[in-house]
């Protein structure tokens, strides 16, 4: 475990020190180089300010006006009789969208529950099992100008729902 621990501790100075001594062996001026992908970089963080914000403000009109508990409460009978425990509901709903918010509702049912609950190995393995797929097609796509997402969205979204029903019977498999 140390060593992965001090790996993991000098692996990006020495990729950067990698980077440097590649580009003073083929005589590319890599300060020039590093300051104008510095530039680039920052204008495309200018660019997507506004698809990052459309998105935040989506996630808590969504949550803040009760219509996530909602949606939830309407699903309640059928998530039963599936064996889908409701408390995961909203992390999968989340999830794609924003993976610091389904984090906190994470922490919440390990906190409420405990790290070794069913509810707690089944919320981390849906953490793990699932991506930010609305937040990757916002940020990506919005940095290189990409319009066209129909195809990527339903994919990424089919990815995210087998994640969450493989995440769900492994759980009830293995911790139930």
């Amino acid at each position: 475990m140390q060593v992965i621990s001090t790996i993991s501790i000098w692996i990006v100075p020495m990729l950067i020190a990698i980077v440097l001594f590649h580009g003073t062996v083929k005589r590319v001026p890599t300060y020039e180089a590093f300051v104008d992908g510095g530039k680039d970089g920052f204008e495309i963080a200018i660019s997507i300010i506004p698809y990052l914000v459309g998105m935040l403000v989506s996630i808590g009109v969504f949550r803040a006006s009760g219509a996530m508990d909602a949606f939830v409460h309407l699903l309640q009978p059928a998530l039963k009789y599936i064996g889908v425990p409701p408390e995961v509901v909203p992390q999968i709903l989340i999830r794609p969208i924003s993976g610091n918010g389904a984090l906190g509702m994470m922490t919440d049912i390990i906190h409420t529950h405990g790290p070794d609950s069913f509810l707690g190995n089944l919320s981390s393995t849906l953490q793990g099992a699932t991506d930010t797929t609305f937040y990757i097609i916002t940020v990506y796509f919005g940095a290189v100008g990409i319009r066209k997402i129909g195809y990527a969205m339903k994919v990424g979204l089919l990815a995210d729902l087998a994640g969450a029903v493989a995440a769900i019977v492994i759980c009830t498999l293995l911790f139930k």
